[in-house]
């Protein structure tokens, strides 16, 4: 009877899984799949103390348990609340490190804890705790990277590493022995601690050499193979130490990470292969035949004459959106311009800004309705009639030269076409190249006019001009 109460809970907590994952694809249901998600964690928690008999080990373990959730729900709590929203794409990396961090140490526990029971290595058992301690690796140091990379507090820099990828392959395969050694050494205790030793340590460093290469116009679609990382270590975890709900769970984030990255990397028109091998991004590069030509700027009383007169408007934001926090000054200028008549639409591309649906989710806190959230592939059609395109902070992904110029690092990118537009106003503080570092002939476009200084201060301008008028 005990197992079929066990057996029934973890299929509820992977049904709420399923469903609160299924839930995540919309904006009006994403908050109830997450609930729905974090009711089934907590089912399956309880069923695994039920299962491991931690009840019974007395108070001691209680008070144990309970501390580290509270210390956990504290941290994150407090952490994830004052996170401001241009610091949510490190925040998400480091959330994926330290989920493989977690799937790591699970690993290492149960090393240790076979040791202690003087438990032989059995060769299944012994390949999947190696793969959780690899693969949990990787996503640990490489988080960290991609947070660093991303705050801005390491490797502030482009890093080159000679010969990366034998080094990389190298790190590899004697991981790979290490695994070998410790799924194959039966009662050896020193050849099984040596190869836990040897794949830890390799694939820790392997997760810094892979990411610290890979430039700053990659890390959207790498933040997104890690979460498949930290997926599939705990899908390891759940093999190595028979737990049938970590596998499932694992290999849902798994399964729909890799979706995601394979989805930004078509994005991007890149493979992954040449994502994880080549060096996109660790350059900088220029394009464009007429990037000697300077931008013709506009003042805001200029831009709100040609807004005023518009019937199409379309906004493409990007990471100054999110740096200026200009969202809700440009819901109050959307609504402006609908009030004036004037048709009003959002054009979103998959690697706008720093991590998967930072735009969405932006745009969504400031109560913009999902409806007039466009893909690029509906937006595109649609730009050569529209009267004002406003890019806010977007660089590469309005960047003309990944459609004409084929010296450039872009070259083969879909973009949104903002260049057809009639006219394009962008909001930028400065005249510095985008993330990956590749100039944008857009902007010295005939039709293209900038407006120089803090995006929110000038839309809030620009919705006063409005309320003036």
């Amino acid at each position: 009877m005990r197992d079929v109460i066990i057996t029934v809970l973890y299929m509820v907590s992977a049904v709420l899984f399923i469903r609160g994952i299924k839930l995540l694809g919309k904006a009006d249901t994403a908050r109830k799949g997450n609930g729905l998600s974090a009711v089934g964690m907590l089912i399956a928690v309880i069923t695994v103390l039920f299962e491991k008999q931690v009840m019974a080990a007395g108070w001691t373990s209680y008070l144990m348990i309970a501390a580290a959730i509270a210390v956990g729900s504290i941290i994150g709590a407090v952490w994830a609340k004052k996170v401001e929203m241009t610091g949510m794409p490190q925040l998400v990396a480091l959330f994926n490190g330290f989920g493989g961090l977690s799937s790591l140490l699970v690993a290492l526990a149960q090393y240790a804890n076979n040791r202690t029971v003087g438990a032989d290595a059995v060769p299944f058992d012994g390949i999947t705790l190696g793969l959780t301690i690899a693969i949990g690796a990787i996503a640990f140091t490489g988080s960290i990277v991609a947070w660093g990379k991303l705050s801005g507090k390491m490797f502030k820099k482009s890093v080159t590493i000679p010969a990366k990828n034998a080094l990389n392959a190298v790190l590899a395969i004697v991981g790979l022995v290490g695994v070998c050694l410790y799924a194959f050494s039966g009662s050896n205790v020193q050849l099984g601690f040596i190869g836990i030793v040897a794949v830890t340590a390799t694939y820790l460093i392997l997760g810094l050499t892979m990411v610290v290469t890979i430039g700053g116009g990659d890390m959207p679609v790498i933040i997104s193979l890690l979460n498949a990382f930290s997926g599939l270590a705990a899908a390891f975890a759940g093999l190595a130490i028979q737990n049938s709900v970590l596998v499932v769970s694992g290999c849902l984030v798994g399964t729909s990470g890799l979706i995601l990255t394979l989805i930004m990397c078509k994005a991007m028109n890149r493979t992954l292969y040449s994502l994880l091998f080549g060096s996109f991004g660790a350059k900088k590069a220029k394009g464009g035949a007429d990037s000697d030509k300077e931008p013709k700027a506009m003042s805001v009383e200029d831009a709100y004459l040609i807004l005023e007169a518009a019937s199409s408007v379309v906004f493409i934001p990007g990471y100054g959106m999110a740096v200026a926090q200009a969202q809700h000054a440009v819901k109050e200028l959307c609504d402006k311009l609908e009030e004036n008549g004037a048709e009003v639409s959002f054009a979103i591309h998959p690697v706008a800004g720093r991590m998967p649906g930072h735009m969405n989710v932006l745009l969504a806190e400031a109560n913009v309705p999902y409806e007039q959230l466009k893909t690029a592939d509906e937006m595109n059609p649609q730009m050569a009639n529209t009267d004002v395109a406003i890019v806010i902070g977007a660089n590469d992904v309005v960047n003309p030269a990944a459609q004409n110029d084929e010296s450039s690092p872009l070259y083969g990118m879909p973009i949104i076409n903002a260049y057809e537009a009639r006219t394009v106003f962008v909001l930028k503080r400065g005249k510095g190249t985008g993330f990956s570092g590749v100039e944008n002939p857009l902007f010295t476009n005939d039709n293209t006019v900038m407006i120089y200084g803090d995006a929110k201060q000038t839309v809030s301008s620009l919705v006063s001009e409005f309320d003036d008028k």
